[in-house]
């Protein structure tokens, strides 16, 4: 019940009090992300100097978790190297799996709350949005 109370409580703050809803002012590299599924659609900013990531920033309508999650994910990624951004991107997936290790859980702060989306398959897509349209963007950037 714990965690259950824990998630609703992240959820509902990032969803309502976003910290990163917004535009970014010349971001280098800008993606859009959808979930054709249920509507859920983000666009993701990112400004990146010298393979940091300086400022992240997005825009765009959907459910509480998708919303939560894009803004969750830009609280932990900012201010990393673009290695760890990934890094941290591939443990939320894993987490998502119910693969990862309560260790690994832990490393993703408060990303780390999402981790009962894992049992509940209508949400997955939701919560995975934000961080799948920044490992596309970083095949972009990799690309650059």
């Amino acid at each position: 019940m714990e965690n259950k109370t824990f998630y609703n409580e992240v959820v509902t703050d990032h969803n309502m009090h976003p910290l990163h809803k917004h535009e970014l002012e010349d971001p280098d590299i800008v993606l859009d992300g959808v979930n054709p599924s249920c509507g859920d659609e983000i666009s993701l900013e990112l400004k990146v100097d010298d393979g940091v990531i300086t400022d992240g920033a997005f825009v765009g309508d959907g459910c509480a978790v998708s919303q939560a999650s894009a803004d969750i994910m830009l609280e932990l990624i900012i201010g990393r190297t673009i290695e760890e951004a990934k890094r941290y991107s591939s443990l939320f997936l894993k987490m998502i799996k119910s693969e990862a290790t309560p260790e690994e859980i832990e490393e993703l702060e408060e990303a780390g709350a999402l981790s009962d989306i894992a049992h509940m398959p209508a949400r997955v897509k939701c919560a995975v949005l934000g961080w799948h349209t920044f490992d596309e963007m970083v095949k972009k950037l990799e690309q650059m």
